[in-house]
């Protein structure tokens, strides 16, 4: 084949523009992957809000003007790292409610789901449920998870009062707030006090299925019905 054939195929065989771009987006993918999991480790070792973008880049073996063209600033890493624990959260609370029973069951199924996952993601869950980082707010879209998963609960409530499982004051503001109390106590006495526990020897934890009751118990069916 002359010359000119082999530039052809040379010309054939050359990436495009489009695979650069590719090759470029997975590899800030995967920095940012790399990133956010050593984040999470600083945060476990250091605390939540002990949280630094130069012990990060130090980790990683970059220099801190790199990571900042990731992440401009501490509080756009912690964004980051709410957005996708809010993703996260939501995920495994629809999975569990999808193998329920509909009603009380599905409700009592994605709670324990999200708890479950909030006890075993325990500095992400500090950093959803609680305010452990001074100055921090999740952005609109960082907490669009959680306003979707607020409204699910709220439809699974409506939907066991609706079947007859719990009184229709369940799916109150109200009942929503207390639910949200239950939960949180929950949680908040497992992690204080014996946060290396499983969740099934944990002293908070295991009373789980006992303060759903307690819920139940504040909000029975009308007519002895459920």
């Amino acid at each position: 084949m002359d010359q000119g054939g082999r530039r052809s195929n040379l010309l054939l065989n050359a990436p495009g523009p489009r695979a650069g771009l590719d090759r470029r987006r997975r590899r800030r993918e995967e920095t940012i992957e790399e990133i956010t999991r050593v984040a999470i480790e600083v945060m476990a070792q250091e605390g939540v809000a002990g949280l630094s973008l130069s012990e990060v880049a130090r980790r990683i073996g970059i220099q801190p003007p790199s990571l900042y063209k990731y992440f401009p600033s501490r509080l756009s890493l912690y964004d980051e790292l709410f957005r996708r624990g809010a993703r996260e959260a939501l995920a495994v609370f629809r999975l569990a409610v999808a193998h329920a029973r509909p009603g009380r069951a599905a409700l009592a199924a994605g709670l324990e789901a999200i708890m479950r996952w909030g006890h075993e993601h325990q500095v992400t869950g500090q950093l959803l449920y609680w305010r452990p980082v001074p100055g921090f707010e999740p952005s609109a879209e960082a907490f669009a998870p959680s306003v979707e998963l607020i409204a699910e609960v709220r439809g699974l409530l409506q939907a066991a009062a609706d079947r007859g499982e719990l009184h229709p004051a369940a799916a109150s503001e109200e009942g929503e707030a207390l639910l949200s109390v239950l939960i949180a106590g929950v949680m908040s006495q497992q992690l204080a006090n014996e946060p290396h526990a499983s969740w099934e020897q944990g002293r908070f934890t295991s009373l789980t299925p006992r303060v759903l009751q307690l819920f139940q118990r504040a909000y029975p069916p009308e007519r002895g019905e459920g």
